[in-house]
């Protein structure tokens, strides 16, 4: 096997390899301590600072060493970018023969199934959806894969995706017509066979708590699982060891059983009726909770005599639909898919609604149209260490934000990982030189009415001295659109606000406009890669507290204060601290970019625990000057 060195080194294979290849230290050293661990099957935590090269870092040992890799991503995006950009390059210029192999989740790839009876479904008849089934049955003759990945011309949120896509509800399995056509079993199978396999952290935790039937044939054969951006692994873990149960499962239940009556049956009218019946007590029960999207505990739930009547019905009348279901029972695979469905879901229904125990959250939420009722494990360490027993090997947990202030214990505590080897590479980026850290003075406090006020008061002359090329992150979507309604008339910049498009076409225009304003939440505070002079300025309105009235997040506190612990500082002020990270982490991505964060909170500096969030981010130059900033940009 070749040395490291002589492969990321400044001499070495990548450099004669890759053009624009650099040699970086903090890459050559990380790759070793992953090298060693994948020889040694030990567990590694690491953080890798932005610009460390971190993806060739495990890249090459993984590559090198011959073993069978799991590597697992935070994003479907940066699946994609792993499979088809990078491991290429290094694949060539390491000059080896190997098999790899991508793999997401079923709603990933195309079901012929469903495409061929997608036309029973009445949102069929809607123009744009009959459009693009019709673009999705093209395709369907010309692709290998069925990634719907490859069709670029239909949004991610396209109505037509659930018609064509199947999910862990309603897939026939092998009693499937078109099983041995399935494009996502064939995926499976070049997972099976392959040296390295690309997932993702959704599709490796439905796997830890089997829901994803068929797929744990893949795990047990590996190696080495690496698993990138590992800062998200909690939060994916802690859906998937819960239980969930929304209105658009029970709505696509009904849809279903429609579909299905109208293909096996149809001499029992009863079915579809009492499917109608089902889909107005679902959408009954969202218009209990009132039209507000929120958060809340399930006391709240018992608190409500109306939602508890609605919630009551929808329990009836979907036991209603199993019974009729079951009197034709064997009528047809698709039907007999139904019933199943209805008797789990009235399973869970039932472990939500009787569960009194302390070891779980039960919380709902509510979006525009929909809700999800959830069951959330208090804690996930003890699960997710039983997992990684099963699958014995080395495991490496990496991202640019896993520490708090040098330490790795908030992130080693929520998966169990106290014995783990740790090791931090900053980055090798010139911040001092780069970037400048802006802290006005005399902001209020962030619960103070004019807080907002006051925010844009200090971002309107920066933006005006950046000449707009900025993100502005919010907390909330109330402050984020509050600053818009604001802001269109204060500046002359283009203003985009997260919500008025899709993600990805907000972003193209800020690139290809070169001097607008982005505001935004929570999805832009991380996985954002904008490089150059595009992007030259990142304004935060204050540290990113997650909510004290979120339920799971109050749970957890109550938890924490029982067994004696101090909430703040063992939980909420290290989540904040790695957003904190996320959110600053948009400014500098490459050696060439330079920019100013601003980070209007106060308590940064006023507060005894603003050291962590200092000690946290990286050793920008800092100034409380407004005519510092002015200067920074001056000199651009």
């Amino acid at each position: 096997m070749t040395d490291i060195a002589d492969i990321l080194g400044p001499n070495g294979l990548l450099a004669k390899r890759i053009s624009g290849f650099s040699h970086r230290p903090q890459q050559e050293e990380m790759a070793v301590a992953v090298a060693k661990t994948i020889e040694q099957g030990d567990v590694l935590i690491t953080e890798a600072g932005t610009g460390t090269g971190k993806t060739f870092a495990y890249l090459v040992p993984a590559l090198q060493s011959g073993r069978k890799v799991i590597i697992s991503t935070g994003t479907r995006n940066l699946q994609d970018q792993l499979f088809h950009r990078d491991l290429p390059v290094v694949i060539d210029a390491l000059g080896i023969t190997t098999t790899t192999a991508l793999l997401k989740g079923r709603s990933n790839y195309l079901c012929i199934y469903r495409m061929e009876n997608a036309a029973l479904d009445g949102r069929a008849r809607i123009r744009e959806v009959a459009d693009h089934l019709v673009q999705v049955q093209r395709w369907s003759g010309r692709t290998s894969s069925g990634d719907i990945a490859e069709l670029v011309g239909i949004p991610e949120d396209g109505l037509i995706w659930p018609l064509v896509t199947s999910s862990t509800d309603n897939c026939l399995g092998a009693e499937c017509p078109s099983y041995k056509k399935c494009h996502l079993v064939e995926a499976r199978r070049k997972a099976q066979e392959a040296n390295l396999v690309v997932i993702n952290h959704h599709l490796l935790c439905a796997d830890f708590s089997l829901k994803e039937g068929g797929f744990g044939e893949l795990l047990p054969a590996a190696d080495c699982f690496i698993l990138d951006e590992a800062h998200q692994l909690p939060d994916v873990a802690s859906n998937f060891f819960g239980l969930t149960v929304s209105g658009r499962q029970l709505l696509d239940l009904a849809r279903d059983t429609e579909t299905e009556y109208l293909r096996e049956a149809g001499d029992m009218q009863e079915i579809p009726d009492q499917a109608a019946v089902l889909t107005k007590a679902v959408r009954d029960l969202r218009l209990a909770f009132g039209l507000d999207i929120q958060r809340g505990s399930w006391k709240d739930i018992y608190a409500d005599g109306r939602i508890l009547s609605a919630l009551e019905q929808v329990r009836e009348q979907l036991a209603g639909l199993s019974q009729l279901l079951d009197l034709i029972k064997g009528r047809g695979k698709g039907l007999d898919s139904c019933l199943s469905r209805c008797e789990q879901l009235d399973q869970q229904l039932g472990l939500l609604c009787d569960d009194t125990g302390d070891e779980h959250i039960r919380w709902y939420e509510t979006q525009r149209q929909s809700f999800r009722l959830n069951r959330t494990p208090l804690e996930i360490a003890d699960a997710f260490q039983a997992r990684m027993a099963e699958h014995s090997g080395a495991w490496i947990f990496t991202s640019a934000t896993l520490a708090v202030g040098g330490s790795f214990a908030h992130f080693q505590s929520q998966l169990g990982l106290a014995d783990a080897s740790t090791a931090c590479w900053d980055s090798p980026f010139d911040y001092p030189n780069q970037a400048l850290w802006f802290v006005p003075r005399g902001m209020p406090e962030p619960r103070e009415h004019n807080y907002i006020d006051a925010v844009l008061d200090v971002a309107v002359p920066v933006l005006q001295a950046s000449g707009g090329r900025a993100f502005m992150l919010f907390t909330s979507h109330r402050a984020l659109r509050i600053a818009a309604e604001l802001l269109e008339e204060r500046i002359d910049y283009p203003l985009l606000v997260q919500g008025s498009s899709p993600k990805g076409e907000l972003l193209d225009r800020f690139r290809e406009l070169g001097n607008a304003v982005l505001l935004g939440t929570a999805s832009f505070w991380e996985g954002v890669d904008v490089r150059g002079e595009a992007l030259s300025c990142v304004i935060i309105d204050k540290l990113p507290f997650a909510s004290p009235g979120d339920p799971v997040l109050q749970a957890r506190i109550d938890a924490l204060k029982k067994r004696g612990g101090n909430p703040f500082m063992e939980f909420q002020m290290p989540q904040a601290a790695i957003a904190l990270k996320q959110g600053a982490g948009r400014l500098i991505r490459d050696e060439t970019d330079r920019g100013v964060l601003v980070v209007c909170d106060p308590r940064l500096l006023s507060k005894p625990y603003g050291h962590v969030f200092l000690k946290s981010l990286p050793a920008m130059a800092r100034s409380r000057d407004p005519d510092d900033v002015v200067r920074f940009f001056d000199k651009l």
